[in-house]
């Protein structure tokens, strides 16, 4: 009988002989379950792109995954170069890759970029349509799976952080052919009862394949329409999902969005004792504010006398300022008085003397206008048998009666002939 192998010696033996074989080798596959630990390994699977369903487990160490040019994610066709080896704790083959470079899209990622920006283009993920969630929420809703550990982180954040808040669970599967209606009908459940003030839409992590329920449109459809606001953490942080895009807020994870719906019960109540203590200290400042000017108007009060005497011995004082200068003013005016008598009968007296002389001159511009006057020198009044005054000659005929005046006397005359003088210049 040949000897029996250990089991450790066999698998060494057989990454041996795999590495003999086959050496470094190229490997063309599409990403999935892509996982970025903390220590910056990555592990990942690589799928036969011809859809067989083959897969590759895949590892990744920190020093060449920090030489990556490119963001990969699940459902990306890459081309790998590595060496194949047997994962000895669990006894797996798989493919330790030393260096990657994308292909492009695998079919899955290239269906969600076109979904996306088809919905984009609908305005399905803009930010002004989306709600402010309920600051200080009474009940919350989860829609997610009843048997996945989402549900469990959410409820122990909620109790641990918010116990004084209501959970109401729409349960609905998360993953399969299902679950995109599954989840919309708990959307539209939970819209017509209208029995909490956020909704919940979580899930795990997992690949794209796993999280594809979560890129449907009617279910983003069904995000927008609803009623009450939707905050959504589906998988990891890496992990962006139409839903994501979609919902009003988007959180990391399950356990962030529980977070975010609801603030920290032990922060609002410190909040509470702050504000309390602020407003006890305003008021007893405003009570001592007031306690002071109560005292001051107090003692105003407490010494009327003493105030009045002090208006009286005011007024006193005013009284005999007034008196001062009125008999001040009494004075000067006395001996103003006679110079001002001289100054108003010198004044009367100018006035006169010049009312006399434009009397006069007055005098002799009406002497000067006087008819006699200008008789004196030689003229004559004529006038008509009614009076009217004759001041031409054309106006005459013979046989007319006239009334002549000079300065010493009149008398009646009768044209016997009208002479007319031709105008000037003619």
């Amino acid at each position: 009988m040949r000897p029996a192998w250990d089991v450790g010696a066999l698998l060494l033996a057989t990454g041996d002989l795999l590495q003999a074989r086959f050496g470094a080798l190229t490997v063309r596959g599409e990403l999935s379950g892509l996982v970025r630990a903390a220590s910056g390994h990555r592990y990942f699977a690589l799928k036969d792109m011809a859809g067989s369903g083959a897969l590759l487990r895949c590892a990744m160490f920190r020093r060449s995954a920090a030489l990556l040019d490119f963001e990969a994610r699940d459902g990306q066709q890459v081309e790998v170069r590595g060496r194949l080896a047997v994962y000895e704790p669990r006894g797996e083959l798989q493919l330790v890759v030393e260096a990657m470079r994308p292909l492009g899209a695998g079919a899955l990622y290239e269906q969600f970029l076109r979904q996306k920006a088809r919905l984009q283009a609908e305005g399905l993920f803009d930010e002004a349509r989306k709600r402010p969630i309920a600051r200080w929420p009474v009940a919350l809703g989860v829609i997610t799976s009843t048997a996945g550990a989402a549900l469990h982180d959410v409820l122990a954040t909620l109790a641990r952080r918010a116990p004084q808040v209501r959970v109401v669970i729409y349960p609905s599967p998360v993953q399969g052919s299902d679950a995109p209606a599954s989840l919309v009908a708990a959307l539209q459940r939970a819209g017509q009862r209208r029995e909490v003030d956020t909704l919940l839409l979580v899930r795990g992590g997992g690949s794209l394949e796993d999280l594809w329920s979560f890129n449907d449109e009617g279910l983003v459809r069904a995000i927008v329409a609803s009623p009450i606001p939707v905050v959504c953490g589906v998988g990891h942080e890496s992990d962006v999902t139409l839903a994501d895009l979609a919902a009003d807020l988007r959180a990391a994870t399950p356990t962030a969005a529980a977070e975010l719906a609801a603030p920290e019960r032990q922060a609002a109540l410190q909040q509470l004792d702050a504000l309390a203590l602020r407003l006890q200290r305003r008021l007893r400042q405003q009570l001592d504010t007031q306690a002071q000017r109560l005292d001051a108007l107090a003692l105003r009060l407490g010494a009327p006398a003493r105030a009045l005497a002090l208006q009286q011995q005011r007024l006193q004082s005013l009284h005999q300022r007034l008196l001062l200068a009125l008999r001040q003013h009494v004075l000067q005016a006395g001996l103003q008085l006679p110079g001002l008598a001289a100054r108003l009968q010198r004044a009367r007296s100018l006035q006169a003397e010049r009312q006399a002389q434009r009397l006069q001159a007055l005098a002799q511009r009406l002497m000067a206008l006087d008819p006699r006057q200008v008789m004196a020198r030689g003229y004559a009044w004529v006038s008509d048998a009614q009076g009217q005054p004759v001041t031409a000659a054309a106006s005459l005929k013979p046989g007319d009666a006239l009334q002549a005046e000079w300065s010493d006397g009149s008398a009646t005359l009768q044209v016997q002939q009208v002479r007319r003088r031709p105008p000037k210049g003619r």
